[in-house]
């Protein structure tokens, strides 16, 4: 908390005035964040175009808030709640449940996999990509790139 407060030019006590632990300040940063990914994929109207173009929009936004909230990429581990991030994530999960199940209905997506599967696979493998640009292994932009191209393959009907 001293290195937070430090860094945005605050003392500690003011800090603990409006958060009073390291975790609120992470859940109200990841709420900031949520709201800003729900907002942008509400105006890019993911009900337009085959549901595989609005795959990738939805990916491409998300992957766009990770790159101007990069505290996501560098928050370490899994949550220690998968529960409470369930429920923090649920507009963006409600969304692309929409466009999942839409693309399985179109022929788009694979009928044959469960649409819980598919929401599952698409956030697990979204966290696989921010774990290997966390660990380095590839930038920002190729883990798009890869994230995009692996979810099309995956789920083509």
């Amino acid at each position: 908390m001293g290195e937070i407060a430090s860094a945005a030019g605050l003392t500690r006590q003011t800090v603990y005035a409006h958060f009073p632990s390291r975790d609120a300040i992470v859940k109200a940063l990841t709420d900031r964040a949520t709201d800003r990914v729900t907002a942008a994929l509400k105006a890019a109207d993911l009900s337009r175009g085959p549901a595989p173009e609005a795959l990738l929009r939805l990916v491409r936004i998300s992957w766009e808030t990770f790159e101007a909230e990069p505290f996501l990429l560098n928050m370490p581990g899994p949550p220690a709640d998968p529960g409470s991030e369930h429920q923090q994530h649920l507009p963006v999960f409600e969304m692309l449940q929409g466009l999942v199940d839409r693309g399985r209905r179109e022929g788009d997506f694979d009928p044959g996999l469960p649409a819980s599967w598919i929401i599952a696979a698409t956030v697990a493998l979204g966290h696989a990509a921010g774990d290997e640009v966390r660990a380095g292994r590839i930038t920002s932009a190729q883990a798009d790139a890869i994230l995009q191209g692996s979810l099309q393959r995956l789920f083509a009907g």
